[in-house]
């Protein structure tokens, strides 16, 4: 007779259902299987990739180069433009040559060019010494026979061009960001200024107008070009296309021409114009003829009268290098301020970007003002 175990309340074996597995051991009589890795642990889940800090250094690191690269390919003194408009830096090494009669890239206004003559051109005198690749030969803005033109004739429409801004206020914004003026002063402004006529190939800083913005590149203005000075005798407007104007700033290497070149264009003979030390009074300009008259500053032709040639027809030049500006007083117009909010104001810079240089100091480069004569135009 069986005699029954005293019940503990234990289960005595596995409990039945599903997840009890097989009540018996498998058939061949061996020890159950163990899992491989011995220990019995379970095997660990594979980390994601990202997961790895050797990989994750790696990237990163490859990340920050490229980053470090594009910003230095970027950069306007390594060949590219400087600027999203396209333009041409001030630093890139690249002037354009622009004919008189051209209207050029990005014009703010159609042409407002009066005379149809162009005045004779002349080649500078003066010093022949040697200069940096990047230097220009300088003239003061108040030397005789800088300037040409017809006496009694205007080169410029400047009522005309007033109206084209008044039309368009973005432009005109924009056209009063480069000449750090306020919008409201343009009209007084274009009518403080001068018009005449190149009588050398200037080099100059051209200013553009695109996506609503102004943008700038240096160029060199072909001998015949109407433009507008102030009363420092420094271009500020080129008649043909309403673009402002403004002295040229320095590059880093020899200029590398595009553009067309015109007959006669030699790089040697091109000048620009540094402001004169005093504000002129009067303008000793040359008709195509070879008659000689003065201009009063401001006045559009009504008021001109003849005089005698110059004891030194041919503006005397030396050497100047183009320099940033460290002294924004010269040849501004006496009210100009800079506009406390103006969006039309480029964000990237030209020169100049900029894009856009105040004019360089009133250093006197030009050794000869064209002197010798009662009929030189006064300095106030």
């Amino acid at each position: 007779m069986s005699v029954d175990p005293p019940s503990s309340g234990r289960p005595t074996g596995p409990p039945s259902g599903p997840l009890s597995g097989p009540s018996q051991p498998p058939s061949g009589g061996g020890p159950p299987s163990e899992p491989p890795g011995g220990g019995g642990k379970e095997p660990e889940p594979r980390r994601p990739w990202w997961g790895s800090v050797p990989r994750v250094a790696i990237i990163a690191t490859a990340v920050v180069a490229a980053v470090v690269l594009a910003v230095v390919l970027s950069r306007p003194d390594n060949g590219g433009t400087g600027a999203s408009d396209g333009g041409t830096s001030t630093s890139s090494g690249e002037v354009f040559l622009q004919p008189a009669a051209d209207t050029g890239p990005d014009e703010f206004t159609e042409s407002t060019v009066e005379e149809k003559s162009s005045a004779s051109p002349v080649t500078p005198s003066g010093t022949t010494e040697s200069a940096p690749q990047n230097a220009v030969r300088g003239v003061n803005g108040n030397a005789p026979g800088l300037y040409g033109g017809t006496r009694n004739v205007a080169s410029c429409d400047v009522e005309k061009q007033i109206k084209y801004f008044e039309d368009a206020p973005d432009k005109q914004r924009a056209f009063a960001s480069v000449a750090r003026i306020q919008p409201s002063e343009v009209p007084a402004y274009l009518r403080s200024l001068t018009p005449v006529q190149l009588r050398m190939d200037t080099r100059v800083t051209n200013h553009g107008y695109k996506n609503g913005a102004p943008t700038s590149y240096q160029a060199v203005l072909q001998a015949g070009t109407a433009v507008l000075v102030d009363d420092r005798g420094v271009p500020r407007v080129r008649c043909a296309c309403g673009n402002p104007l403004s002295p040229p700033v320095a590059q880093q290497s020899a200029p590398k021409t595009t553009g067309d070149a015109w007959p006669g264009y030699k790089s040697s003979n091109v000048v620009m114009v540094t402001p004169a030390p005093q504000p002129v009074d009067e303008f000793v300009m040359c008709e195509p003829d070879g008659e000689w008259f003065k201009r009063e500053a401001g006045d559009t032709g009504s008021k001109d009268h003849k005089t005698k040639k110059p004891a030194k027809p041919s503006p005397s030049a030396s050497v100047t290098t183009p320099t940033a500006p460290t002294d924004s007083t010269s040849s501004q117009p006496p009210t100009s301020e800079p506009p406390s909010s103006d969006t039309s104001r480029p964000t990237t810079e030209e020169p100049p970007s900029s894009d856009i240089q105040p004019p360089p100091p009133d250093n006197n480069t030009g050794s000869d003002t064209g002197g010798g004569t009662t009929e030189q135009a006064p300095a106030s």
